[in-house]
């Protein structure tokens, strides 16, 4: 039986190793790099004539040069704090908004919850750009919201090209990504502990908060994790969306590498930005697999 399943068991570890390592290790060695005027604009590269040797040379020229240059950089520091608070303000705007919705997806008949379902999916379908793009046109002083709130007697808002649009986008687009978790895990929840609460008296905040919410932890921290790593690395909405004062590490690697073309300076950001985010996740795996041993 082992044998007949290593084939399938080793597919992920294949996948990860082109997709995932073999990138990694690219831009790893890049942030390892010199800048230089060149095509490509960094140095060193291996001499395969030279063979071994050309292997020595290459491995020795490589420094930690672009990681110092990025600790003595306040910009930087200052873009990777401004992503993580963009980020973190995101992910709970969007499990405030997610998690009602998820609940009362989970309250409803079958079928209207593929209907709803359906629905959360459907931005999907279109284009990522095009979605931002139409917040412009939502967002901007003669939009729609403007004019709706002209139409009820309010003050227009100058909401395009601020932060509050980049709050606004990132909730909007990554809200599908907090409730298709949080509603699997209040899907599949056994309706008769709620019952059993009420017969024992519990009001139904209380069976809320006692029953309810500690049952949808796993699809809380799911849809958090799912939000807020790719909302810390963002380009598109902040670009777009956002002013001067809305910089992310996202806009910050894109300028390094497309306007300044500092390649190797772009991998260490890259990198210090991945290892920022993993990190924490790898130590929430490992407490969680101990946890889970402790209860055996």
């Amino acid at each position: 039986m082992r044998r007949a399943r290593s084939p399938a068991a080793l597919l992920p570890g294949l996948w990860l190793a082109i997709f995932f390592a073999f990138p990694f290790l690219l831009v790893l060695r890049l942030s390892l790099s010199d800048t230089a005027l060149a095509i490509p604009p960094y140095t060193p590269r291996i001499d395969w004539s030279a063979g071994i040797e050309g292997l020595k040379a290459f491995f020795a020229a490589l420094d930690v040069e672009m990681y110092r240059r990025l600790g003595e950089d306040r910009l930087y520091f200052d873009a990777y704090v401004s992503s993580l608070q963009f980020a973190a303000t995101g992910t709970i705007l969007a499990l405030l908004v997610g998690y009602p919705m998820a609940y009362g997806m989970a309250k409803c008949r079958p079928g209207t919850r593929s209907v709803l379902l359906m629905l959360v999916i459907l931005p999907f379908w279109t284009s990522f750009l095009i979605r931002v793009y139409a917040w412009i046109g939502i967002l901007k002083p003669q939009g729609l919201l403007n004019a709706f709130l002209g139409l009820i007697g309010i003050e227009p808002l100058d909401l395009l090209y601020t932060p509050a649009a980049v709050q606004i986008g990132l909730v909007y687009s990554y809200l599908p990504f907090m409730v298709l978790p949080l509603y699997a895990a209040l899907e599949r929840l056994d309706h008769t502990l709620l019952e059993a609460a009420a017969d024992l008296g519990s009001p139904p905040w209380k069976s809320f908060w006692q029953v309810t919410w500690p049952l949808s932890i796993p699809g809380v921290i799911a849809g958090c994790l799912l939000c807020f790593i790719p909302m810390v690395g963002e380009f598109i909405i902040p670009d777009l969306l956002g002013g001067p004062g809305s910089l992310m590490i996202g806009r910050a690697i894109w300028m390094e590498f497309f306007a300044n073309r500092d390649w190797p300076f772009a991998s260490a950001v890259a990198i210090v930005l991945l290892v920022t985010l993993v990190l924490p996740i790898v130590l929430y795996q490992r407490q969680q697999a101990k946890a889970l041993e402790a209860g055996r």
